[in-house]
């Protein structure tokens, strides 16, 4: 085997970069098994902050009279549709 400048030899550097590369795969293994764990306490602890509250849904139906006959549709705080005055001329909103 070839030897290097300070005495060591080739497959003794490769074992030590073997080991090396052992214990940086096992901290990078305990990394990815600490992530994982640590999105299922953070994701189990979303659920139970959200379950807290109550939804409570309501319909509310608003039913109004046009003196003209005429339809009033309301979109987005928008008036849509047309209106008739008392003369019945129509005012057309398009």
């Amino acid at each position: 085997m070839p030897e290097m400048k300070n005495g060591a030899s080739a497959q003794s550097v490769y074992d030590l970069l073997a080991a090396l590369a052992e214990r940086t795969i096992k901290r990078l293994w305990v990394i990815i098994i600490l992530l994982v764990v640590l999105l299922f306490g953070t994701n189990a602890a979303w659920i139970y902050y959200e379950s807290q509250f109550s939804v409570e849904e309501s319909h509310t139906e608003i039913e109004q009279d046009t003196d003209g006959g005429g339809n009033n549709y309301v979109v987005g705080g928008d008036f849509n549709g047309e209106a008739k005055d008392q003369n019945n001329e129509t005012d057309k909103n398009p």
